[in-house]
């Protein structure tokens, strides 16, 4: 009878060991991304359940990196792909990804895609010369179409993780409201003074400009580079017909170039298109201190 129950028991046990198995060894979606707005809005969306890849190195542009050959297969390999769409990581029609895994995140709106007609190509950093042309493609600049994109993501998990439908649902929601409340407050804040002229030190803000009707033009200047005297020379003559009082840099320029800027009437402020991670923040964070930023410019009497 002993032996009877001891075995019994041992059944048992490897029965709620069986039962159990799937959810213990259950593993995370694994998502690459293209650029890290993409990689936020999946880890918002997926939480718990999704290990992102956002694998180009930090100080490249993602949008003209080109990852070799096994980082390309790792791609191949993932649960998901989250693309950018709009012209963004041109290597990656140039490769085969599997179509069925992979989520153009801009395709609900690319009939709006703003087109460049000039080509200006320049180098910076480790990646090499790259043009300015054809489509432009911070598209996220615009939260309403963030949104659209994070929606796109929200759409492909919930057929990966059929079982997690309202968790993934409700992160979505929230996300979907952070980034329609950054609409609504970059909304507000550039109608306190429309028409206010700008300048942009790199051609990357064409969505931000149409979206919140920001009067800018955009000149072709890094941050961590002195422009050189012929460019300092074309700004001082623009300037006499778009006389802006402040330049929008994707980063923080360097001290002269501030200074030298200053000398001219014109002061500068950052507005991060968060291309890749930032080292002290995340996305959301970022955006809003690049409201804050802004609030220089448009709330100058607070």
């Amino acid at each position: 009878m002993p032996s009877i129950l001891k075995h019994t028991g041992i059944i048992m046990f490897l029965l709620v060991v069986a039962n159990a198995a799937p959810v213990l060894a259950k593993e995370k979606l694994t998502i690459y991304t293209v650029n890290y707005p993409l990689a936020y809005f999946a880890e918002r969306i997926g939480g718990a359940h999704v290990n992102i890849v956002f694998p180009a190195p930090p100080d490249i542009d993602p949008a003209f990196w080109i990852p070799d050959s096994k980082i390309i297969g790792q791609y191949q390999k993932a649960d998901l792909i989250l693309l950018n769409g709009a012209g963004y990581a041109k290597w990656t029609g140039k490769v085969s990804l599997p179509l069925l895994r992979t989520v153009d995140t801009s395709k609900s709106f690319r009939e709006n895609f703003i087109v460049m007609a000039d080509e200006i190509t320049h180098s910076h950093g480790p990646g090499g010369d790259h043009s300015h042309s054809g489509t432009a493609f911070t598209t996220w600049l615009d939260f309403s179409q963030a949104a659209l994109q994070a929606e796109a993501i929200y759409r492909a998990l919930s057929k990966k993780l059929p079982d997690l439908q309202e968790e993934i649902h409700n992160n979505f929601q929230k996300l979907e409201n952070d980034l329609l409340d950054l609409d609504q407050q970059l909304l507000e804040l550039s109608a306190l003074q429309p028409g206010l002229p700008l300048y942009g030190s790199h051609p990357i803000y064409q969505y931000l400009v149409r979206r919140y009707e920001l009067n800018m033009r955009m000149v072709m200047w890094e941050p961590d580079e002195d422009p050189g005297d012929q460019n300092w020379r074309e700004l001082e003559l623009r300037l006499a017909e778009h006389p802006a009082s402040w330049m929008v840099w994707e980063d923080e320029p360097l001290k002269t170039n501030i200074n030298r800027l200053a000398n001219l009437g014109t002061r500068s402020l950052v507005f991060s298109p968060c291309f890749n991670r930032p080292e002290k923040a995340d996305f959301l964070s970022a955006m809003k201190q690049n409201i804050e930023n802004l609030r220089a410019v448009y709330e100058p009497l607070k």
